[in-house]
This record gives structure tokens, C-alpha cells and sequence, in this order.
């Protein structure tokens, strides 16, 4: 199972699109019946510039990456997809991996967004392994208060402690 990134489509061509992982790569190929439920007819139509929330399929050294939007054995989308709405933040490689561990808040020394959430603030977020996170929310308002956020946490590198005064200052000010 390859990692989770967010991707951004810059073209597409007959069968595929091709879709920006970091500025320094090659773009990487995600078919258009890599979706769940795609068919000829039922494939998403992708413009140039949308968003998508992907699993690394192929990497290596001499061929373009593949990802795609389905589970390999199940062949659901399980989260995966096209992400509408919302912005893109960049973060470190470091701060994504945190932000994708699935352990307490004490061993990936993250806890803004169970803050966050706590505090009564409704979000989707999709995070990459390559350093991108997406977030949504009905208010453009909470999307910008959880994006600074996030990217103070990762320039500042805060810890615990300093990530609840953060949240508790963001949240007056709002």
C-alpha cells in the first residue's frame, strides 16, 4: 500500500491525468478509471488545478509514479478522490508524517486539530505525504484560523503545551 498524497491536476490526456505531487518530480500518472465506480462513462471529468487526495500505486527510478484513487483490494474510494472546496497548505515532510500517525497526541506530539475540533470548529482534512495538507469547512474564516494553525505548529515546531495557548489565542482572536 503506497503513501497518501494530494495531488494537483495539471492536464490530462486520453486516458489519464497527469497531476503535480512536488514542484521537483516528474508528473505523476493517475488513470481516469482509477476512481471508484469509473467507467468510460461514469470516469470524473478534471480541470486543470483540482485537487485530489491519492495513493502512490508505482514509484521507481525510471518510470513516471501512478496513483490512484481506489483500494487496491477493495476497489472503494475509502476517502480518496477529488477534493472539492477548501484550501491547500504547504507543510514539512516531518509534520505530515505526525499529522498521519495514528497514535496519541503525546507520541506524535500533535494535538491542534483534536484542539480545534474540541472546541466546537466543524473541517475535513486530507493530509500528504509529500508535504501538502487540504483543508475544508463551511466558513472561509475556520479554513484560514486552521491553516495558520497548522503551519505555525510546523515552523515554530511547538510542543504541547504551546499548541494549546496557540489555539486558545487563535480562537479569541476569531
Amino acid at each position: 500500500m503506497g503513501d497518501l498524497v494530494v495531488g494537483i491536476v495539471h492536464h490530462s490526456s486520453v486516458d489519464s491525468y497527469h497531476c503535480s505531487i512536488t514542484p521537483y518530480t516528474a508528473f505523476a500518472m493517475l488513470p481516469q478509471l482509477a476512481f471508484e465506480g469509473a467507467s468510460k462513462k461514469t470516469r470524473p471529468v478534471l480541470q486543470q488545478g483540482s485537487l485530489v487526495y491519492a495513493r502512490v500505486s508505482l514509484s521507481n527510478k525510471h518510470m513516471d509514479p501512478e496513483i490512484e484513487c481506489v483500494h487496491p483490494s477493495t476497489g472503494k474510494g475509502e476517502g480518496l478522490g477529488e477534493l472539492k472546496g477548501g484550501m491547500v497548505f504547504d507543510i514539512s515532510l516531518g509534520m505530515a508524517r505526525r499529522l498521519l500517525m495514528l497514535k496519541t497526541r503525546e507520541d506524535g506530539g500533535v494535538a491542534v486539530l483534536e484542539d480545534l475540533a474540541e472546541r466546537g470548529l466543524r473541517f475535513e482534512v486530507a493530509v500528504g505525504r509529500n508535504g501538502r495538507i487540504w483543508i475544508h469547512s463551511d466558513s472561509v474564516k475556520t479554513t484560514l484560523l486552521i491553516g495558520k494553525a497548522v503551519t505555525e505548529i510546523d515552523s515554530k515546531v511547538l510542543t504541547l503545551i504551546e499548541q494549546a495557548k496557540l489555539v486558545t489565542k487563535l480562537m479569541k482572536q476569531s
